[in-house]
Parts: structure tokens; sequence; C-alpha cells
């Protein structure tokens, strides 16, 4: 809860990606907040408020999971909601005659994107998500110590230095927003 507030102000591309990791933990835990509790929670150093406060957090996202009825897979409508909003912002940078350089990022990434959706079997998802998806994999392979080919590497790091680029045009976004 804390890591994910902080990501969403720092890095929404990062923050998504966490919320899909907590996702997953929660799952790997069988939606057991007390197993999270034991298991998770009390490994941070900090006050039984803050604990409590990441129990609670923890207990409504598997709340959400039960009525969204993604308990086995999928994403929460909330996780969903950020990929909706930077698909909006993505969007209207490539009308932009001025984001040139996100078109261009966009059209180097594109690619890839095509490869991929090709592979996957759900084509009505949002080319973003694809992006996401790509990456997301890749950190799953690399915590389970599996290696990568060359060419999945390259893609990897072009997806990566484009979704950096629209988290930072995201960033700007909201933060000129608050200064409304």
């Amino acid at each position: 809860m804390l890591v994910a507030r902080q990501k969403k102000r720092e890095n929404i591309a990062e923050y998504l990606l966490y919320m899909w990791q907590v996702e997953d933990l929660i799952r790997a835990y069988k939606m057991d907040v007390d197993a999270i509790q034991a298991n998770i929670i009390e490994k941070f150093d900090q006050p039984e408020p803050v604990k409590a406060e990441m129990r609670e957090w923890y207990e409504g996202l598997i709340e959400m999971m039960r009525h969204e009825q993604v308990v086995e897979s999928g994403h929460l409508q909330i996780n969903k909601n950020v990929i909706i909003d930077l698909t909006r912002l993505h969007n209207e940078l490539l009308k932009n005659p001025g984001e040139m350089v996100y078109s261009a990022a966009y059209y180097k990434t594109l690619p890839f994107i095509v490869e991929l959706r090709t592979k996957s079997p759900d084509k009505n998802v949002y080319e973003l998500e694809t992006c996401f998806s790509a990456l997301y994999g890749f950190l799953l392979l690399r915590l389970q110590g599996k290696g990568v080919s060359g060419e999945t590497q390259a893609a990897i790091s072009q997806i990566s230095s484009f979704l950096r680029l629209l988290a930072e045009k995201y960033k700007k976004e909201e933060t000129s927003n608050e200064l409304l």
C-alpha cells in the first residue's frame, strides 16, 4: 500500500506492474489475508497502525478480486482503468503534432507490439496492455532466473523505453492537473 501510493505518484508504469504483482501475490496466498499478514505485512518495519492499514488495503483488494471474479486470473478494474487512462493519453499524444518524439518512440515499438499480439490468444486487448504484459512476463522470467533471447531483450528494452516516456507524459499531465 505504501509502495503502491509512492509508485502511483512517481511512475504510473511501475505502479501498474506492481499492482499486477500484488494481484498475483494475493492469488499465491490463496486470498488468505492472515497468510499475507504473517508473510508480508509483518516483515515490514512499521508501527502497528501502519501494519493495520496495510492489512485493510490487502483485505480491500481481496474483496474486490472476489467481487470482480478475478480470483484465478485477470486484473482488477482499478488496474484496467490505468490502462484505459494511459491509452487515452497515448492516443492524444499520437494526434498531437508537437509530440514527434513520442510518436517516433511509438512507431519504433509498434513492430514488437504487432509481433506480440500475433502470439497472444486474446487479440482484443489494448496495445499498451500488450506492452505491459510483455514487461510483466519478462520480470517474472527474471525472478525465476530464466534467460531470454537477444531478440526478446531488444524488444523488452524498446517497450520499456516507450512506456517510460509515456509514464513521464502521464506524470506531467497529472502534475499540471493538480495545479489547476
